[in-house]
């Protein structure tokens, strides 16, 4: 059965409803993040914002506070949710390294076969023009591609991800080109939520103050608003802090790891203040690399690249190198058995000439046919061989050659031998 993108992911990511949502493997802090916001909101609406009803009464603006933190409340999680639930940019992995960038050179090794082994020689990195300012990217050996301008990989999640800001344990999400607006709207909305809560709750305590005279009797009478600012104060710095942080990489135009790593020195992004703020609020969001609701496709195979002309030219060479070695060594078979047949003939004519002069056609029509016989062998032997190597051994010019002095010579030596024979009986 097919299985889906985010079935076979590599990344440290969770999903929720088929791929539709994606997570963090920290995604659990979530659930802590949550609580941090429903739990005073819950505290306000109830034991501040309902005693506010009454206390506005022309055009009923008691009601007005109670709506708006109720509706704020859900604006800002519908920004988190938006935050941590969505792919922040990541770069769909390579299968295998591009190999458009290898450079294969000679190595100074050399085989046994006496052959240079190629040598993989991969770069690092490499220059790109952003803004016609040259910038270096980085090989990521994890995703194994060159990763983007201001791209960089994230060790939590295990991604390569597009303009990376940092990774929020908050949202239990990376930051990046895709989510980096929806993270700011959420850390300013919950700065603002915070502003709110803290002056309703303040604004309580006053008219408080005003019925029972003093503030010790006014914290009594509601200590839920003194814990809601207590608490508001303290969070104000961090979301407050955090809000002011990225207004100032916004008009510069930076991320936060770019500030942590270069700080000052990069300023290849910047575009002038406004023109930053535009890029980022004004731009529309570009679509995800990544389908994780699709089924896996099975990948096309490769065609060979790389120096592959040089190993056909290796192979080609060895194939030849091959039946060169073939035939010599079926050369050699050939001369040994023709010396050694003639050497029996030699012994045989000898051994005929103590018979007499009645055996002489007959002798020689046996010399006739050890001729015959030979090359016949031959054929048999080759043939034999070739069929059980599976190759053509097809003999070379060079060899033929050979075969034909061996078997000029010995015809020669047989008719001397015949004549001295016949000389010595007559």
């Amino acid at each position: 059965m097919a299985k889906r993108v985010y079935q076979v992911w590599k990344g440290s990511n969770k999903f929720l409803f088929n791929g539709r949502l994606i997570f963090g493997p920290d995604a659990r802090s979530l659930i802590v993040t949550l609580l941090l916001i429903l739990v005073p909101i819950v505290i306000f609406c109830t034991l501040v914002a309902r005693n506010l009803l009454h206390e506005f009464p022309a055009y009923n603006a008691g009601y007005a506070i109670l709506v708006v933190a109720i509706v704020f409340t859900i604006y800002v999680l519908m920004l988190l949710l938006l935050t941590s639930a969505r792919d922040p940019g990541i770069v769909p992995r390579n299968s295998h390294p591009p190999e458009e960038e290898f450079c294969y050179e000679s190595s100074t090794s050399v085989e046994a076969g006496g052959r240079p082994t190629p040598s993989l020689q991969f770069p690092r990195t490499k220059e790109v023009l952003v803004n016609g300012l040259p910038v270096r990217v980085k090989y990521c050996e994890t995703c194994m591609l060159y990763r983007p301008p201001r791209c960089s990989h994230c060790s939590i999640c295990d991604n390569c991800v597009e303009r990376f800001d940092h990774h929020c344990p908050w949202v239990g999400q990376c930051i990046g080109k895709r989510n980096y607006r929806y993270f700011f709207l959420f850390v300013s909305s919950s700065t603002l939520l915070c502003i709110f809560v803290f002056s309703m709750s303040a604004l309580y305590m006053k008219f408080l103050m005003d019925d029972y005279g003093t503030v010790w009797k006014a914290m009594k009478e509601s200590p839920a608003s003194v814990i809601l600012m207590a608490y508001c104060f303290i969070s104000l710095w961090f979301v407050g802090g955090l809000t002011g942080f990225h207004l100032y990489l916004i008009g510069t135009n930076q991320t936060t790891y770019e500030n942590f790593r270069y700080r000052a020195d990069n300023r290849v992004y910047d575009q002038g203040c406004l023109n930053n703020f535009l890029e980022l609020f004004c731009t529309k969001i570009e679509p995800s690399r990544n389908n994780f609701c699709a089924y896996v496709q099975e990948e096309a195979p490769r065609p060979p690249k790389g120096p592959t002309w040089e190993a056909e030219g290796d192979d080609t060479s060895g194939d030849r190198r091959a039946k060169i070695e073939d035939d010599l060594g079926i050369g050699d078979d050939l001369l040994k058995l023709s010396q050694r047949r003639d050497f029996e003939e030699v012994g045989d004519v000898r051994s005929r000439g103590s018979d007499g002069l009645s055996r002489k056609s007959s002798d020689v029509e046996f010399g006739l046919g050890l001729e015959q016989a030979a090359p016949m062998r031959s054929e048999m032997y080759q043939s034999s061989l070739g069929r059980r190597n599976g190759k053509d051994l097809s003999l070379s010019p060079e060899i033929l050659a050979m075969k034909s002095s061996v078997t000029q010579t010995r015809n020669n030596t047989t008719q001397k031998d015949e004549r001295t024979a016949v000389r010595w009986i007559r």
